[in-house]
C-alpha cells in the first residue's frame, strides 16, 4: 500500500508540475505577444527615427484637398494661380525658340576612366547660398533627386544632386527643407539650361516639396527617342558613352539615412556627374541627323524636336490623387487582380468586397495620419486574406496577416515587419471593423479619426495629420450628407476646436479668489492659494476664514493698493471668458503683446498682471487676429520690424538709425539670431573638441557683432 501511495504521490506531483510550467509558459508567451504589438500607445510616440518629423512646414499635406502651386501673384484671392504653371509663359517661349547652352561646352574636364573623389555635400543655408552663386554663373548643369517613399505617405526628396563641368554637389534636402527655395530663381531662369535624365518624376518632386519649377530643360531620354536608340535608360548610356556600370538596387536603398555610405554617395554623383558629357554628345548626334537631312526650310529639325519635348515636361504639374471615396482605386485593383477567381478565391461575395473596400479605406486613413506608405501600413495580400478568412479574434487577425506577407516575394517585402507598428498600434480598431462593430466605411471613417487625432487621440500630431482635422473636405462632405450634417467644415472646425481646447486651456481655476487682510481688517488683495500658504508657512499670517481662504498679515505691509491706485486687486475675479462668459474652458491671454512689454520700464511690468485676461478659444482667436493687424499697423508706421532677422554690430544699427539707407542693406552683413546662438552653443560644449578650421568659423561668426 505504501508503494502505491508513493507512485500515486509522485502521479500528482508531475502532474502539478506539468500544469505550473504550462501556465508559466502560456503566461510568459501572453506577455511577449502583448509587448510585440502594444495596443494602447501609438507606435509613433516612441518613433524618433523618421526624419520629416523635424520639418517645419510642408506643401503637399496628407489631406484630401487639392495641392495648391506657387502664387507668383501672392495674391490670395486669385484661386486660378493656386492651379496653374507660375512659369507657363517662359516654358512655352523656350519650346517656339529653345536654347541649346549645351553646344558651347568643351568637356575637358570629363575624366571617363575614374570619378575623383573631390565632391560638395551642402547641408548649411550658407553651404546652399552659395551653390546658388555658383549656378547663377553657370550656362547648364545637371540635375538628378532621389526619392524616398517607404515611410512617408507621398513621398519625398531626400538628395538633389547637382553636377557643373567643375564639381559635383549633394544637397541634402533633409537638413535644408525648410530653405530649398532659394535654388527657384536658378531653376527657373530661362538662361540656364538643366540637363536631367528622365525628368517626368523630378519635375513633379521639385514642384510638390519645395515649389521649385524647371524652366530650359534638356532631356537626355527624350533625345534617346528622337534618336531611335534601342534603349534610354541612363544605365545604357553610361554603359555605351562613358564605359560606366551602375547598381540600379543602390536605387532602393534608404536614401534618408545620414551618413550615406561610399557607394551611395557614388552612385548618388555617378547619376548627375556625367549627365553634361552624355548630352554633349547627343546633340552631337542629333546635328549630324540635321545636316544629313536638312534642306533650306528644315535645319536643326532633329534638335528642335529633342528640345521642344524635353521642354513640354516643364508644363507638367504636380496633383495629388483625389478619390471619390478613400481606398476607392485601391479596392478596385484588388478586385481585378485577386478576387477574380484566382489566388485560392473561389468567388467574390457581397461580404468579401465590403471587407477589402473597408480595409482599404482603413489604410488609407491609417497611412496619411502615420505617413507611411500604403504597403508599409498592410499589403494588397493581407487585406484579402483578411476579407476572406474574417478572423475572430486580434490574434487571428496578427496570425492571418503574417501569413499572407509569408507567401509573398521576399524581394518586395525586404525590410518590412509583418505586421506593421501601424496594425499592432491600432489592432483594436481592425477587429471592430471586421467585426461589423463600426458600420459601413462612411460611417466608420470619421469615428477613426477621432479616434487616433481627437480630443483623446492615440496618436501624435504632427504636420502631416494635423490638417486632416481641418481640411479633410472630401470625405467630410460625403459622411455628413449621409448622417443629415448641414456642413462638414462645421464637423472639421469642432474637432479641431475641441483639440485647441484639450492642448491649451487652462487645466484649474485661475483666480481662487483667496483674500490677504491687513493687521487693521482692510483688505489689501485677492491671490492665488500658493500664495496664501507662503505666508502661512513662514508664520507670517495668521488664518481667518476657510471657506473661501482668508489671512491676515501680521506685520504692517509696505503699502496699500489704494494708496497707488490699484484698486484692481481688491477686486474678486470670476473665472469666466472676459468676452462672451464661456466657464467651461478659457487660457490666460495678454492684451499688451510681449514682443512690445518686453521693453517696458520695470515698475510698469514687475509683479503687474493688469494686461492678462481670461478668453475662451473662440474670443481668443478673434482678438489674436486683431492683435496681429494692429501690431503690423504700427511696424509699419513706425518702420521697426516685428521679429530681427539679422542682429548687425551696433555701428551699423547706429547708421541705419542715421541715415536713410534702407536696413535691408545691412542686414545682408548681419548674422541670424538663431545662427549665432547655435554658434556660442557649440562653441561652449564642443569647442575644444573641434577642428580647428570649425572653430575659427564659428568665432568668426561672434567676432561679426561682438569684435567692436
Amino acid at each position: 500500500m505504501d508503494k502505491k501511495a508513493k507512485q500515486l504521490k509522485i502521479i500528482v506531483v508531475a502532474l502539478a508540475s506539468l500544469t505550473a510550467l504550462s501556465v508559466f509558459f502560456l503566461a510568459r508567451e501572453r506577455r511577449r505577444r502583448k509587448q510585440k504589438c502594444p495596443q494602447s500607445r501609438c507606435y509613433l510616440q516612441a518613433d524618433h527615427i523618421k526624419p520629416q518629423c523635424g520639418f517645419k512646414r510642408v506643401l503637399a499635406e496628407n489631406t484630401y484637398s487639392p495641392f495648391k502651386h506657387l502664387n507668383l501673384l501672392n495674391d490670395p484671392q486669385e484661386d486660378k494661380t493656386w492651379n496653374s504653371h507660375p512659369y507657363e509663359a517662359e516654358v512655352t517661349a523656350l519650346m517656339e525658340s529653345p536654347r541649346l547652352e549645351l553646344q558651347c561646352i568643351t568637356m575637358k574636364n570629363v575624366d571617363l576612366k575614374k570619378l575623383s573623389e573631390s565632391y560638395v555635400w551642402v547641408e548649411t543655408e550658407s553651404q546652399l547660398k552659395e551653390l546658388v552663386e555658383v549656378l547663377s554663373k553657370e550656362k547648364v548643369f545637371g540635375v538628378d533627386t532621389e526619392q524616398h517613399s517607404l515611410r512617408s505617405f507621398l513621398g519625398f526628396t531626400a538628395l538633389v544632386q547637382i553636377s557643373t563641368e567643375k564639381e559635383d554637389y549633394l544637397v541634402d534636402t533633409i537638413a535644408l527643407r525648410d530653405c530649398m527655395s532659394l535654388l527657384r530663381p536658378v531653376f527657373a531662369d530661362a538662361s540656364i539650361c538643366k540637363v536631367f535624365h528622365g525628368a517626368d518624376s523630378d519635375v513633379l518632386w521639385l514642384q510638390r516639396d519645395f515649389h521649385i519649377y524647371v524652366v530650359n530643360l534638356f532631356d537626355t531620354a527624350k533625345a534617346c527617342e528622337v534618336l531611335s536608340k534601342p534603349q534610354k535608360s541612363l544605365a545604357y548610356l553610361l554603359e555605351s558613352y562613358c564605359g560606366v556600370v551602375t547598381n540600379k538596387l543602390l536605387q532602393r536603398e534608404d536614401w534618408r539615412q545620414r551618413p550615406l555610405s561610399t557607394e551611395m554617395v557614388q552612385y548618388a554623383r555617378t547619376d548627375a556627374h556625367y549627365l553634361l558629357y552624355i548630352a554633349h554628345c547627343l546633340i552631337a548626334e542629333l546635328e549630324i541627323l540635321d545636316n544629313e537631312n536638312s534642306c533650306s526650310n528644315d535645319k536643326f529639325r532633329f534638335v528642335l524636336e529633342a528640345s521642344r519635348r524635353s521642354n513640354l515636361m516643364c508644363l507638367q504639374l504636380y496633383t495629388k490623387e483625389i478619390e471619390a471615396s478613400p481606398g476607392e482605386s485601391a479596392a478596385s485593383s484588388i478586385f481585378s487582380r485577386h478576387l477574380n477567381g484566382r489566388r485560392g478565391i473561389s468567388s467574390v461575395s457581397c461580404e468579401i468586397q465590403g471587407a477589402v473596400s473597408k480595409l482599404c479605406a482603413w489604410r488609407d486613413l491609417m497611412a496619411r495620419v502615420h505617413d507611411e506608405s500604403l504597403r508599409y501600413v498592410i499589403s494588397d495580400q493581407a487585406i484579402v486574406a483578411l476579407a476572406d478568412k474574417a478572423p475572430t479574434t486580434p490574434t487571428d487577425i496578427l496570425a492571418t496577416i503574417a501569413q499572407a506577407d509569408s507567401n509573398v516575394d521576399s524581394s518586395l517585402s525586404s525590410g518590412l515587419s509583418s505586421p506593421s507598428p501601424v496594425v499592432c498600434s491600432h489592432l483594436d480598431d481592425l477587429y471592430h471593423l471586421l467585426q461589423n462593430k463600426i458600420g459601413n466605411a462612411d460611417d466608420f471613417f470619421p469615428l477613426i479619426l477621432q479616434n487616433c487625432l481627437g480630443t483623446n487621440g492615440s496618436c501624435p500630431l504632427s504636420i502631416f495629420n494635423y490638417a486632416l482635422l481641418i481640411k479633410c473636405n472630401l470625405k467630410m462632405t460625403q459622411v455628413s450628407r449621409q448622417n443629415g450634417v448641414r456642413n462638414s467644415k462645421k464637423v472639421a472646425r469642432k474637432s479641431s476646436r475641441q483639440l485647441f481646447v484639450q492642448k491649451f486651456s487652462c487645466k484649474a481655476p485661475v483666480y481662487h479668489n483667496c483674500r490677504i487682510y491687513a493687521d487693521d481688517g482692510r483688505l489689501l488683495c485677492y491671490c492665488d492659494r500658493r500664495k496664501l500658504e507662503w505666508y502661512l508657512r513662514r508664520d507670517l499670517a495668521k488664518l481667518v476664514d476657510e471657506n473661501p481662504p482668508a489671512i491676515m498679515l501680521l506685520f504692517e505691509p509696505k503699502g496699500r493698493p489704494e494708496d497707488e491706485g490699484n484698486d484692481f486687486y481688491i477686486q474678486s475675479k470670476k473665472n469666466i471668458c472676459v468676452g462672451c462668459g464661456e466657464r467651461n474652458h478659457y487660457l490666460r491671454y495678454r492684451i499688451i503683446p510681449s514682443c512690445y512689454r518686453m521693453h517696458f520700464p520695470e515698475h510698469m511690468k514687475s509683479h503687474r498682471s493688469h494686461d492678462i485676461v481670461l478668453v475662451c478659444v473662440d474670443c481668443h482667436e478673434i482678438a489674436h487676429a486683431s492683435a496681429e493687424k494692429y501690431k503690423k499697423q504700427i511696424a509699419a508706421e513706425y518702420g521697426i520690424p516685428l521679429f530681427v532677422r539679422k542682429v548687425v554690430v551696433s555701428e551699423q544699427a547706429q547708421a541705419i538709425s542715421e541715415s536713410s539707407v534702407p536696413a535691408t542693406s545691412f542686414e545682408e552683413e548681419g548674422v541670424s539670431p538663431l545662427q549665432l546662438r547655435t554658434a556660442a552653443v557649440a562653441l561652449l560644449r564642443h569647442g575644444p573638441r573641434m577642428p580647428s578650421t570649425r572653430r575659427d568659423e564659428l568665432t568668426e561668426v561672434h567676432e561679426r557683432i561682438f569684435s567692436s
